[in-house]
């Protein structure tokens, strides 16, 4: 678990989270509107060396950004009851690295394995739990907790 107390520590954390992602690695963001999604994105992005502004894709759906690896940014909320309307295979099982915020309402379209990162706000900050699905993640997961 991690806690941030601003906006800063926040865009640390991913940055943290970031420099280690490999290929293929999934990570779902999870959390209510503002909880900080696209702030933890960012620094995920700064963490994988991508230089251009992160915006949220609520609009678009996916944006993509390049830096030591692709980067996928996805936001299914608006697409969440109707998956098909997107191929997330050719992300999730790309070159790249896929953040989808909303991810829990793919559900039963999830890969097996994949990274949870739930953001609640607690007092001015946010709370972070990381859920590892799969052997990946809880090596992952063991690696942040002795950055």
């Amino acid at each position: 678990m991690f806690y941030s107390q601003n906006e800063n520590e926040l865009m640390e954390i991913g940055y943290t989270i970031g420099q280690k992602l490999i290929a293929q690695d999934v990570l779902i963001l999870t959390g209510e509107l503002g909880a900080g999604k696209t702030t933890l994105t960012k620094g995920l992005a700064k963490g994988l060396g991508i230089q251009q502004m992160i915006k949220s894709p609520t609009y678009t759906i996916i944006k993509e950004y390049r830096g030591r690896l692709p980067l996928y940014h996805l936001d299914i909320y608006r697409i969440g009851n109707d998956p098909d309307s997107i191929d997330l295979d050719e992300f999730i099982f790309g070159q790249g690295v896929t953040v989808i915020e909303w991810g829990m309402l793919l559900e039963d379209n999830l890969p097996i394995a994949y990274l949870e990162i739930l953001l609640e706000k607690e007092g001015d900050g946010r709370r972070l739990t990381l859920k590892p699905r799969g052997a990946r993640f809880e090596t992952l997961l063991a690696e942040l907790g002795n950055h």
